[in-house]
C-alpha cells in the first residue's frame, strides 16, 4: 500500500525542491523525516526510487504553514535531505528554496494575491530570521514569465526580489561567531562569519589553488577535501555549532581575486560537494566579509570599504551572484553595521500533485 501526500515541485533560484504544507505531513519530526527520505528516494546515490535529483541542490524540502506572528504571513521550515545517507537536517536556511516560498504560499491559498504584486513576509523557522519576497501577481495570479536572468538557470523568468531582516548571527548567535575577524586552523587564516548562513571564508591560494578550478576537479582532490573538512570540524566548534561532522554547516568558501570582472571569486563546499554556483545566504555572508576590515575576503578584493549601498558581484563556477548591501561604520569592525541585505532570485512552479510513499513509513502519532 502507498500513501499520497499533496506537494508541489518548485525551482527556487538555482535549487529544486518539494514544497509541502505542514498540515499534510506528520507532526512528529522523526516520522516526517522518514516520509521525506522515502519521497526523495534516500539513501541512494541516484535517488532512483524517489523524486530527488541525486545532488544536494535537488534534494531539498520546504514546509510551509500560516503564521500567528505579527507582521508575518508564512512560516517556512527548510529541510536538507541527504542523498546517500538516511539523514534530514534543519540546521540551516536555504535562500534559493526561499525564492519559491512566496509563489507557493499564494498558490496554496496561504496568502491572498494583490492585483499587480504581492509582498510575502516569511519567518524562517530554522533560524528565527525574517525575509520579504515580492511576487508578481497580475490579475491576482502568480506570474512566472519575465525578463529576469540569474546565472546557473537557463532562460529568463519573473523576478523575485528578497529583502532580509535581522539575519546577522541567525545560526551562530553573532555576526562573528568566534568573536574574531581572523581565526587560525591547521596553520591557515580563515574568517568565520554568519550573516544568514554560517560560512568559513578561506583563501584559495593557501591551498595552492588559483580559484578557477571547476567543481568536479575540486571534488576529485581528496587531499584538498580532507584538509577543508579538518578546518570545518574545528571551525564548527568555534562557531558555536558543536560537532558538525554530520551537519551541513558551516559552508566552506574558497575566495580568490575575480577572474570575470566581478568583485570576488568563490568556490564553495556545501560541505562535501562543491556548489555549481553559490548559495543565496552563503553569498550574503561572503559579501559581508568583503566589507569586514581585516577579513580574508577583504584582503583579496581591491579598494577601501566605504559606507552606503554596495552591489557586490560574487563570482561562482557558473556566473555571478549580485548582493545589495547597505552598510554603515565600515571603517572598523567595532562600528560596522549591516543595515540591509537584498538580492534577486527567480522561481518557477514545475509540478503539483501528490508524491507517493510506502504506507508503512507513515506512522500516526498516538
Amino acid at each position: 500500500m502507498q500513501r499520497a501526500i499533496p506537494c508541489s515541485v518548485f525551482r527556487g533560484g538555482t535549487s529544486r525542491g518539494l514544497y509541502f504544507l505542514a498540515s499534510d505531513l506528520p507532526a512528529d519530526a522523526a516520522t516526517r523525516d522518514a516520509v521525506l527520505l522515502a519521497a526523495m528516494g534516500s539513501p541512494d546515490a541516484r535517488q532512483i526510487d524517489g523524486l530527488g535529483g541525486a545532488h544536494p541542490l535537488t534534494s531539498k524540502v520546504a514546509v510551509l504553514g500560516p503564521s500567528d506572528r505579527e507582521g508575518i504571513d508564512v512560516e517556512y521550515l527548510f529541510l536538507q535531505v541527504a542523498v546517500d545517507r538516511a539523514a534530514v537536517s534543519d540546521a540551516q536556511n536555504c535562500g534559493n528554496i526561499l525564492a519559491g516560498v512566496g509563489p507557493c504560499a499564494i498558490e496554496a491559498g496561504l496568502v491572498t494575491a494583490g492585483d499587480a504584486y504581492t509582498d510575502v513576509s516569511i519567518f524562517m523557522a530554522n533560524t528565527g530570521a525574517t525575509a520579504m519576497a515580492r511576487v508578481e501577481t497580475p490579475g491576482g495570479r502568480v506570474n512566472y514569465d519575465g525578463d529576469a536572468r540569474i546565472d546557473g538557470v537557463p532562460g529568463t523568468a519573473a523576478p523575485v526580489p528578497i529583502d532580509f531582516k535581522d539575519i546577522a548571527g541567525s545560526s551562530c548567535g553573532a555576526l562573528l561567531p568566534t568573536g574574531r575577524v581572523i581565526d587560525t586552523f591547521d596553520g591557515l587564516e580563515v574568517t568565520c562569519i554568519d550573516n544568514g548562513m554560517p560560512v568559513v571564508v578561506l583563501n584559495a591560494a593557501d591551498f595552492g589553488l588559483t580559484g578557477s578550478e571547476g567543481p568536479a576537479e575540486l571534488e576529485a582532490d581528496r587531499t584538498l577535501a580532507a584538509r577543508i573538512e579538518s578546518i570545518r570540524l574545528q571551525a564548527g566548534r568555534s562557531m558555536n555549532l558543536g560537532d558538525v561532522s554530520a551537519k551541513t554547516v558551516p559552508k566552506m568558501s574558497l575566495v580568490s581575486a575575480p577572474v570575470s570582472g566581478g568583485d570576488i571569486n568563490t568556490r564553495t563546499f556545501i560541505p562535501h560537494r562543491v556548489h555549481e554556483a553559490i548559495g543565496v545566504l552563503g553569498s550574503v555572508s561572503v559579501a559581508t566579509a568583503c566589507v569586514l576590515p581585516g577579513s580574508v575576503a577583504r584582503k583579496v578584493i581591491a579598494g577601501e570599504a566605504v559606507d552606503g549601498v554596495h552591489h557586490f558581484e560574487i563570482e561562482h563556477p557558473t556566473g555571478f551572484f549580485t548582493v545589495e548591501m547597505d552598510v554603515a561604520g565600515s571603517a572598523s569592525v567595532a562600528t560596522l553595521q549591516i543595515r540591509r541585505a537584498a538580492l534577486l532570485r527567480t522561481a518557477r512552479l514545475l509540478m503539483r500533485g501528490e508524491v507517493m510513499v510506502p504506507a508503512h513509513v507513515w506512522e500516526e502519532n498516538p
